[in-house]
């Protein structure tokens, strides 16, 4: 159960249907998902992640699917449900399949384990980036 009221897409005042609106036209859905409508509790918080999620999560350099991938991959490595569940819906109308999906899966999952036993084993890092140019 969530700890504040979730917003009513009909009953938000002017500034948060606005907002809304932009979440719905943005990500081409019907309706505002529950996380929108939790923040929307505090209309400036909703205002300033929304910004944040909708310029950051454009396509650039990367597009679209690479972007929801890693967020899922975070969620997953996070134990975020809702995020697991948002993030795979998202990556799945963008053409992940469920044989990447799997393959992502296998990623997450090994690289989770050999950070954890780098950390158990206190290995110094010996394998370090070239500065950036």
């Amino acid at each position: 159960m969530p700890t504040v009221n979730l917003v009513d897409e009909s009953a938000a005042n002017a500034k948060v249907r606005a907002i809304f609106d932009d979440i719905k036209a943005t990500k081409k859905i019907e309706r505002v998902p529950d996380y929108w409508r939790a923040l929307a509790a505090h209309p400036e918080h909703l205002e300033k992640c929304w910004t944040q999620a909708k310029t950051i999560m454009k396509p650039g350099k990367l597009d679209l699917l690479i972007k929801e991938i890693i967020a899922l991959a975070v969620s997953i490595t996070n134990s975020c449900r809702y995020c697991i569940n948002a993030h795979t819906a998202a990556c799945q109308k963008l053409g992940l399949t469920a044989e990447q999906y799997g393959e992502l899966l296998e990623v997450v999952g090994l690289y989770n384990q050999f950070n954890k036993m780098a950390d158990a084993l206190q290995v110094e890092p010996d394998v370090l980036p070239k500065p950036w140019t």
